[in-house]
């Protein structure tokens, strides 16, 4: 198994607002996803991952996100044993990316 890359979140959001715009893999379930998103990022449930991990760009970097780190952790191993050699993770998932938000844009995690 590769070493997987790690994100943090405040990271991440420096980078967002710098304008760049990374591919980001949301892997939470649809209920998880109603409460927030984000914004820009593609929606594959970790479950589904196995049947359309063929639409990710394997040149491009993909940042990899669910609630707490572990799913999307899971979902860059998988990755990894397809090939991909540019997934990084979201440390702290969508718990950690809420707190570098106002309080009022906050999704729901």
């Amino acid at each position: 198994m590769s070493l997987i890359q790690t994100i943090a979140p405040a990271d991440l959001k420096v980078r967002l607002e710098a304008g760049e715009k990374p591919f980001i893999v949301d892997v939470r379930e649809d209920d998880e996803v109603a409460g927030g998103i984000i914004p820009g990022a593609v929606h594959i449930r970790l479950g589904d991952l196995p049947d359309r991990f063929g639409e990710l760009p394997k040149d491009r970097e993909l940042i990899v996100v669910c609630r707490g780190g572990n799913r999307s952790l899971k979902a860059c191993e998988f990755l990894a044993d397809q090939g991909y050699s540019k997934q990084v993770n979201l440390t702290g998932g969508m718990r950690e990316w809420a707190q570098q938000l106002p309080e009022q844009e906050r999704p729901v995690v």
